[in-house]
């Protein structure tokens, strides 16, 4: 090694885990665990994005 610093990453994929079986758990609640889950994965990308976006 060369002695440099390295940044530690930021996990920002956990939102997209807990997104999709977020998702999923209330779609089913709702009778819609498809759609749950899109939605729930959507909403976990685009706050992995944002992390992404500020630590960069």
């Amino acid at each position: 090694m060369s002695g440099e610093a390295r940044s530690s990453g930021v996990a920002g994929g956990v939102f997209i885990a807990i997104g999709a079986i977020g998702g999923a758990a209330g779609g089913l609640m709702a009778g819609q665990p498809s759609i749950g889950f899109l939605l729930g994965t959507g909403l976990g990308l685009a706050i992995a994005a944002l992390i992404w976006w500020r630590m960069r």
